[in-house]
């Protein structure tokens, strides 16, 4: 009982980082492993929670006068393809291997989002080029986040926020639709291949749900700014992992 009211607590901050940055599977990972969880059974227990706390977020940013859905589908259905492969890779992949891709994709991630942007209007955002690009970057998107998932959000806001130049309160919003989607295809390779502790996932799925509610309303009402601000200590928190 007493653990899983701590799987409901990590689930409660990890749902709020992920909603606001990006990161939060990064905290509930060790904890499902540390349970005693085989890592594609962690994997997959925490996607359930994953999903719970978008539909939640997501549900919260539309009360809020915000939706992704005309412009975000699009990207959210090239991840589909992605993901599925991901997800049948990550059953496979040796826990050695899945610490080392992703121990490499934070330390990409940490560069290309402290790298400035080149600044460019509100036309730019919507050319052929970025756009096509983007389509690209997706997929990649969807087979890491069916792959890992940990830290999938800090590579959507890399694509919205540096490639479209969304705002970051429309690229949060955009990158919760896109999770949300890809992880119903991937949450079902685990399902089907019975990688998911259901009394874990529901523990923690409660207090990523939870978490995510609070994220989305924070979200809008802090603005751009807040959303830096949590972005900005989220890596730095990974950073501080990388090298520990």
């Amino acid at each position: 009982m007493l653990l899983h009211l701590g799987v409901f607590a990590a689930g409660l901050v990890a749902g709020f980082l992920n909603v606001m940055a990006g990161g939060g599977s990064l905290i509930t990972l060790p904890i499902l492993i540390f349970m005693g969880l085989p890592v594609a059974v962690a994997n997959g227990t925490n996607r359930f929670a994953i999903l719970v706390q978008n539909v939640a977020a997501l549900a919260s940013f539309r009360q809020q006068g915000y939706d992704a859905m005309r412009s975000g589908i699009a990207f959210a259905l090239i991840t589909i393809p992605g993901a599925i492969a991901g997800a049948l890779v990550a059953i496979r992949v040796s826990e050695g291997a899945f610490r080392a891709i992703l121990a490499g994709v934070l330390v990409l991630s940490v560069v290309g989002l402290l790298v400035p942007g080149r600044p460019r209007d509100t036309e730019a955002h919507t050319s052929g080029g970025s756009r096509g690009l983007a389509f690209v970057a997706f997929f990649a998107v969807g087979f890491y986040g069916g792959f890992i998932q940990a830290s999938v959000g800090f590579l959507i806001i890399l694509t919205l926020h540096k490639l479209l130049h969304m705002d970051l309160v429309q690229t949060n919003m955009h990158k919760v639709l896109i999770i949300l989607v890809f992880s119903l295809p991937a949450l079902a390779v685990f399902i089907v291949t019975g990688n998911v502790a259901w009394t874990a996932a529901g523990a923690l799925a409660a207090g990523t749900g939870l978490g995510g509610l609070v994220a989305a309303r924070v979200s809008v009402r802090g603005g751009e700014r807040l959303i830096r601000f949590v972005i900005g200590i989220a890596l730095l928190l990974m950073a501080v992992r990388l090298v520990s």
